[in-house]
């Protein structure tokens, strides 16, 4: 499962110039609820505050009776919105890919959040490797948002390419919150222009929505969470039991909603 957990950190909720405010504890439990009724055996997230939060947001998650014994998480300097993975099977593997930069005119800029790659052990004859990534957001740059986020998802792929060369028959996830749509310049970046080397799965609800997000200004749905595989984890994939998850609590969890492929270890 990925999931966007919507400023799981200390953010200026009050609007009195103050970045004192956890999330709300309503928003809280309506998260672990729905996480806990899902009960994933491997959960990927954005938008984790401190390590603080981090730990604090595991003691939530136990109060719905669900503990990962392995973790990692990726934390860049001071920033507030960092990316963890939390697994019930060993994490045999961890990368974390902090030092990709990109240039727009003059400007030599890092990709803000950074990917955090893993490789988790299921069983003895399977494992994959999971990256765990959240792309510039839509919010307004003088250097262009989409500009800027074309070029991180090129390094995404920069990166899954080089997993992918050192690794020929691995298998390969990318999961997260990529902050565009399916037909966009930054989705076709990260799954390969000239050479394909991940497939959209595209999760869907019963009712046949694929929408991860709603933009509530905009009244707006629109898809920004994706799960990738590349081809050989690509024919584990089980597409009746992945599902973008309908909660009666989702709008009071996150501005997403979790996205959840399974799959058959062999």
């Amino acid at each position: 499962m990925t999931y966007n957990l919507k400023q799981f950190s200390l953010m200026d909720r009050d609007r009195d110039g103050k970045k004192d405010d956890p999330k709300p504890d309503t928003e809280c439990r309506a998260l672990v609820q729905i996480i806990g009724e899902i009960k994933p055996d491997i959960l990927a997230v954005q938008e984790m505050g401190s390590e603080t939060f981090f730990n604090a947001f595991q003691a939530w998650l136990k109060t719905e009776g669900v503990e990962y014994e392995q973790v990692e998480y990726l934390q860049r300097g001071d920033r507030d919105n960092n990316l963890a993975v939390l697994s019930k099977f060993p994490i045999i593997g961890r990368s974390h890919h902090t030092n990709e930069w990109y240039s727009i005119g003059k400007a030599k800029l890092p990709v803000t959040r950074g990917f955090l790659e893993t490789e988790i052990q299921v069983s003895e004859s399977y494992s994959f490797h999971l990256i765990n990534a959240h792309l510039k957001s839509k919010v307004y740059n003088r250097l262009g948002q989409t500009e800027m986020r074309r070029n991180e998802a090129r390094l995404l792929n920069k990166v899954v390419r080089k997993v992918l060369e050192e690794n020929p028959d691995c298998n390969l996830l990318v999961v997260g919150d990529m902050n565009d749509n399916p037909n966009s310049a930054a989705i076709r970046e990260v799954t390969g222009k000239s050479r394909k080397n991940l497939f959209d799965l595209r999760p869907q609800e019963k009712a046949g929505d694929a929408w991860t997000y709603y933009d509530h200004s905009a009244e707006l749905h629109t898809r920004f969470d994706y799960i990738l595989a590349n081809a050989a984890m690509l024919e584990d994939a089980i597409p009746e039991k992945s599902a973008v998850i309908r909660h009666p609590l989702s709008y009071t969890a996150s501005d997403h909603r979790p996205v959840m492929a399974t799959f058959k270890a062999h």
